[in-house]
């Protein structure tokens, strides 16, 4: 059942060739069975999962099942999740159970779906390569020697090793996208506000943005429609009328404009990325779309701008965690000052920190106007390249990143070279932009590489649609590592 679709496992439930209780379990042996290797989950609980697809599978037998009743999922453990641990990544929470469900996750049940269980990501969401988790690297399904990307690599992993049919992920500067190209599925970051952040465990909170991760764009559409749409818990939540994400997805590409940026195929991009990425673009001309070149002048400002504001904003965001009420607390300490010295220490990795003493830098006296301000501005002008850019195309291509996975530890010892791997990425979250990724081949080593499409405010369901069609004449969402049975 593990080669299923979303809509393949719909209707055998449906039918009653499948019963959640078996389904689950079938997932749950995967995971047992093949994630050691990988390392995608922190969390399992075997028992509340069957108990949650009991309850699904007596919901369909009543007559009261929706189109995802019964489908298991699992959670970036950025999510926190009522009864289950929430560690984010971090020994700061690394025996936190939470008390509460995050939006995502109450509406996933909500809709009778069935959490497998908490998806490692990079402590705090912060990395690009799932290297900076306390419970240890994600490795990539189709090589364990490369990284899955980050932070959402756990997500990646897990469907790209089937041990999940779909996951949450979130995205801040590419992380749902970059991890996606790096392990072969589809990922789509909606339009910042569309999906709430309410208890999604803040790293910067005016780019945080939760999505679907899965195998195929339908399969993400489907899951959008449970967790999108307005809540008032979240003061970022954007009210607008409820949509049906997969409306488009049978839409011809007849008329579609593609723009493709000059600065996104230029120095620091490799050559097989690039090769790839061209002859995607050449299947939608030859599916009816239109292509023409279009300029994005400021994305070489998108590194700097981000790696100012989103570590100001962590620094906020992550003060909160100060051994006091929840989470790590030092085992010895002198005075107050010295608790707090002394548990943030002990609770944060190197990244973190990393990001936090940035973040505290550019917001101190002296540099918030020379820094953080002039970042403000910035995120204003690279917003306006981009509806400049859409005024003469529909959706925006290029490469999710500029080179495919790369090996674990390659990079550790270099936080400027990892940076520069959301270099694609980062300005559509700077600007608030839906984006996606979707499978479009693979390099001579035989790992994943993917198309990102950027399309303006709330157009999600036409670029689920385009993608949906892409893959429909490919077959590239459908292969499998080699290794998995």
């Amino acid at each position: 059942m593990h080669t299923h679709t979303l809509t393949q496992l719909s209707a055998a439930l449906a039918t009653g060739q499948v019963s959640s209780v078996e389904l689950t379990q079938h997932y749950l042996d995967r995971i047992q069975q093949l994630d050691p290797q990988f390392n995608s989950f922190i969390t399992l609980d075997a028992e509340r999962s069957l108990a949650e697809a009991r309850a699904a599978d007596a919901r369909r037998a009543a007559g009261h099942a929706g189109p995802l009743t019964g489908i298991p999922l699992a959670h970036k453990d950025i999510y926190v999740a009522e009864g289950w641990r929430s560690t984010c990544g971090s020994r700061m929470l690394e025996n936190f159970v939470s008390p509460y469900d995050a939006t995502v996750v109450a509406r996933c049940k909500d809709a009778g779906m069935v959490t497998l269980g908490k998806l490692n990501c990079d402590e705090f969401a912060m990395g690009s390569s799932n290297e900076n988790s306390h419970f240890g690297p994600v490795k990539n399904p189709w090589d364990t020697q490369a990284v899955p990307g980050g932070s959402s690599g756990g997500s990646a992993a897990a469907v790209a090793a089937r041990l999940t049919p779909i996951a949450t992920g979130t995205d801040t500067g590419g992380s749902i996208r970059q991890p996606a190209s790096f392990c072969g599925i589809t990922g789509i970051k909606p339009t910042y506000g569309v999906v709430s952040r309410y208890g999604m465990v803040a790293y910067a909170s005016s780019f945080d943005q939760g999505g679907p991760m899965a195998r195929s764009a339908e399969d993400c559409a489907h899951l959008l429609n449970v967790i999108a749409g307005f809540d008032e818990r979240d003061s970022t939540s954007l009210q607008r009328p409820a949509e049906d994400y997969t409306r488009e997805l049978n839409q011809p590409l007849a008329g579609l404009r593609i723009g493709l940026p000059k600065e996104y195929f230029g120095d620091g991009l490799d050559s097989e990325v690039a090769a790839t990425v061209q002859a995607a673009v050449e299947q939608f001309r030859q599916l009816g779309a239109t292509v023409k070149d279009v300029s994005l002048p400021r994305t070489r400002m998108a590194i700097p701008t981000y790696y100012i504001l989103a570590p100001a904003e962590a620094s906020s965001n992550l003060s909160r965690f100060d051994g006091v009420r929840y989470g790590h607390r030092a085992a010895e300490y002198g005075d107050l000052a010295d608790m707090y010295e002394r548990s943030r220490s002990e609770g944060f990795g190197a990244e973190v920190k990393r990001r936090i003493l940035t973040g505290t830098y550019v917001l101190s006296h002296g540099y918030y106007d020379a820094y953080y301000i002039k970042a403000q501005k910035v995120r204003r002008l690279i917003a306006d390249d981009f509806q400049r850019a859409f005024a003469d195309c529909d959706v925006i291509m290029g490469p999710a990143a500029p080179t495919a996975a790369f090996d674990l530890g390659s990079r550790s010892n270099d936080p400027l070279q990892m940076y520069l791997e959301d270099v694609y990425t980062l300005s559509p979250n700077l600007a608030g932009l839906p984006a996606m990724s979707i499978p479009a081949g693979f390099n001579r080593a035989g790992r994943p590489i993917g198309l990102q499409v950027i399309g303006n405010y709330f157009s999600e369901a036409r670029m689920l649609g385009l993608a949906h069609q892409f893959q429909l004449n490919s077959d590239w969402h459908q292969q499998q590592p080699g290794s998995l049975a």
